[in-house]
């Protein structure tokens, strides 16, 4: 990705590689917060999964989860985590730009904290909102421009640019039904690498 993220592969392998879950084992809060929202079966997709703890989640509720991201190491906890839990994740090692996305397939696309630059971001966007079939839904969290400050504490990337606001994600699902958005203050409990107040943007977007 040309201005992609805020890190590159071989940081995400150096910090997965630590023991422990950086970003714990619990699915993101606001994803399981709208659980009744997702369909009991069909498929899933989660960009940028990290170590796979909103993909192991959602495949324990019954769905048919792949979880696509630069990290072999967080795809290898993936795996492990999946396994722990008595279910199966497929994983895919992939730049999420270079990657040939589904289309028209997927009940719920997933994207918790997939922190991207602008162009990146809107192309992502777009390829997640393409590869929901009709009525299928994205659910996803970010950290609000107004997070840098907070960033210590609470985690996210060090550029503005990298953070969202809710105005972001209005025009990048322009052709979506917006479910739910709202930019709030929260406290973040998901593992070391997100603990303690932060500042977000968390929303869901329905296919039309």
């Amino acid at each position: 990705m040309p201005e992609a993220s805020a890190h590159t592969a071989a940081f995400w392998d150096a910090r997965y590689a630590a023991d422990g879950y950086t970003y714990g084992t619990e699915p993101n809060a606001w994803l399981a917060r709208h659980a009744d929202l997702l369909p009991p079966t069909g498929r899933a997709l989660v960009p940028a999964s990290g170590e796979g703890r909103d993909a192991v989640w959602l495949a324990s509720r019954g769905l048919s989860v792949t979880a696509v991201d630069l990290s072999r190491e967080g795809l290898a906890k993936t795996h492990r985590l999946a396994e722990a839990r008595g279910v199966t994740v497929q994983t895919v090692h992939a730049d999420l730009l270079e990657w040939t996305w589904p289309e028209a397939t997927e009940a719920a696309v997933v994207l918790s904290f997939a922190h991207l630059g602008p162009e990146s971001r809107r192309e992502v966007h777009r390829r997640s909102l393409a590869a929901l079939r009709p009525g299928g839904l994205v659910v996803l969290e970010a950290f609000h421009v107004s997070q840098l400050p907070l960033r210590e504490q609470s985690g996210g990337p060090p550029r503005e640019e990298l953070l969202f606001t809710a105005d972001l994600l209005r025009e990048d699902f322009a052709e979506a039904e917006i479910v739910s958005l709202a930019e709030a203050e929260t406290t973040l409990r998901e593992g070391p690498g997100h603990d303690g107040p932060a500042r977000v943007v968390h929303g869901v977007f329905r296919r039309r």
